[in-house]
């Protein structure tokens, strides 16, 4: 599905046309620059490579270097591929702009959740904890509990629900309703909230 890169901003409230006071996340949705067109004959899938944020010369590695500057960019910080774009309108160097939106529009966000560390059960997969300190116990409030049995299979199952590093994952969501579009700044404001901390890159896909 075609989209483009962006950066999370904050989030505000705004007056819609009803004059209902709406939550909204303000994202800077590029300006995004064509990097690569993939086409069937070549690669065997058709997409769009697009790049956000322009990188300094001497941060990138020289293989990487060597690819932007045969196609003459700059280098980019982010580097995306969509699918579903129209390859025979576009040319490499060509520029994705915030009106690739419009008012109204329902768009996914798609971004990295923010990252919470080394967390336990209670808190990574809500578990009740193991209750009172009744029968000796003490210092176990918040222990997992069980993970196995003894005897028999004298293992822990795969996928066994336990502390460790918790959030930093991708995560999608869907049916964001366009409430604005700040043409002059490259802002899209999306009402509720999507996944990701301040300054985070953010896919804007339109389905």
């Amino acid at each position: 599905m075609p989209g483009i890169l962006g950066k999370k901003i904050g989030m505000t409230s705004v007056f819609n046309a009803e004059g209902d006071l709406v939550t909204v996340t303000v994202i800077q949705a590029g300006p995004c620059k064509v990097v690569t067109l993939r086409n069937k004959e070549k690669d065997g899938y058709s997409a769009v490579a697009i790049g956000f944020e322009e990188k300094k010369e001497k941060h990138v590695s020289k293989p990487v270097l060597g690819q932007f500057k045969k196609n003459n960019l700059t280098p980019f910080k982010t580097v995306k591929e969509f699918k579903g774009f129209d390859e025979d309108s576009l040319k490499v160097g060509d520029e994705i702009k915030v009106d690739f939106f419009k008012e109204g529009d329902v768009i996914k966000v798609r971004g990295k959740s923010k990252g919470k560390g080394f967390q336990g059960v209670m808190r990574r997969h809500n578990f009740g904890g193991v209750g009172g300190t009744t029968h000796g116990q003490s210092d176990r409030l918040r222990a997992p509990g069980s993970i196995g049995a003894s005897s028999y299979p004298s293992r822990v199952f795969k996928g066994q629900r336990m502390a460790g590093r918790m959030g930093f994952e991708n995560v999608t969501v869907r049916n964001l309703k366009v409430i604005k579009i700040i043409q002059e700044d490259n802002l899209i404001l999306v009402k509720g909230a999507v996944p990701g901390s301040i300054n985070s890159i953010v896919e804007l896909i339109k389905p």
